[in-house]
């Protein structure tokens, strides 16, 4: 049985093994591994993020593109869940440690101690002001997602700056057609990437967008610019930046990359002892099945931190054999989960 598990005397916070902050692919994955390794988790979900975004699912090897992103994590969730693992909807705003080396979590409902903690937070796209058209009905943020759709179709690509003129020229892998709207802003791009888009064929748009036509099924048609020209695309990507959610990585005095990305090791480990981070949050593409595994190296490391057995040499010449009693190391609750595990 978990020495962690049920509530703590002291602070009247339920306490778990594992925490794991945000129910992203990466979070979910993450706690699916330590759920079905035997450790009692939590995952603490906001709700929302890029994945519930999602109107389809692509390049996710056997989930079919119909799955909405929201159906796709409903599913994740109720495994987890179904494993034995706890699910609360709610915002974590408070993170510290405690004197015993623990994790103390608050949310406006949420109180959790931890021995370990997992952050999936992710980032938010910046967008444009308006945010036009839908998104995902014209309007994208990943180009290894959504290019696909774009082949032989007229794209556009918005934004300013080094992602934009570089995502626009990797469209014309894709098509012929490629126009970066800047939409009245300064370009900020550098002189080398100019002369690049210079050589490639790729149209410069600087006036605004003043108007915008949708087709029958609800896609993007055309634009309308300050010029009075009207431009027919089917969609394209704005790329304007990123803010990654760092406030409680920061919070626990975690390093941070130059880009803003959680400092982490090819386990999610971060610089602070006992918390990972996995996801959209750390370094990498940006992708759900990249993400998935990210999650998945985290629970199997978080695994073998805290699983019981085997107990070292040490352990057994000071504690003397492991009884027949002591084991499983599994708790009562994820036992009974996985005695009940697939009754209807």
């Amino acid at each position: 049985m978990s020495e962690t598990e049920g509530a703590d005397a002291e602070s009247g916070a339920e306490s778990y093994e594992v925490a794991v902050v945000g129910g992203g692919p990466a979070g979910l994955s993450a706690a699916l591994y330590t759920t079905r390794l035997g450790h009692d988790t939590v995952v603490v979900d906001r709700g929302g993020g890029r994945a519930a975004m999602m109107l389809d699912t692509h390049n996710v090897i056997g989930v079919t593109e119909d799955v909405s992103g929201n159906e796709f994590l409903g599913t994740a969730t109720e495994q987890v869940e179904e494993y034995g693992g706890d699910v609360i909807r709610d915002l974590v705003t408070e993170i510290e440690r405690t004197d015993d080396g623990r994790f103390h979590l608050r949310g406006n409902s949420a109180d959790v101690l931890a021995d370990r903690v997992v952050l999936g937070v992710g980032f938010s796209d910046e967008r444009p002001e308006p945010p036009l058209p839908r998104t995902g009905k014209g309007l994208h943020y990943c180009l290894h997602c959504d290019a696909y759709m774009f082949i032989d179709e007229s794209v556009y690509v918005m934004g300013t700056g080094e992602a934009a003129a570089h995502v626009a020229m990797i469209m014309l892998n894709f098509t012929d057609e490629v126009d970066i709207l800047t939409r009245g802003d300064d370009i900020e791009w550098s002189d080398e990437t100019q002369r690049l888009v210079k050589a490639h064929p790729v149209d410069v748009i600087h006036e605004d967008i003043t108007g915008m036509t949708k087709g029958d099924d609800g896609w993007l048609k055309s634009f309308e610019f300050e010029d009075g020209t009207v431009r027919e695309y089917r969609g394209g990507f704005a790329m304007y930046g990123s803010n990654y959610n760092t406030e409680l990585a920061e919070a626990l005095d975690c390093e941070l990359n130059d880009d803003g990305t959680v400092v982490v090791d090819d386990h999610g480990r971060t610089s602070v002892e006992g918390v990972y981070a996995v996801g959209d949050i750390t370094p990498g593409h940006n992708q759900v099945p990249v993400a998935m595994g990210k999650g998945a190296k985290a629970g199997l490391a978080i695994h073998k931190e805290l699983r019981t057995y085997p107990k070292s040499l040490a352990e057994i010449e000071a504690e003397g054999p492991v009884a027949e009693s002591e084991v499983p190391a599994v708790s009562a609750d994820l036992q009974a989960a996985a005695r009940s595990f697939g009754d209807d």
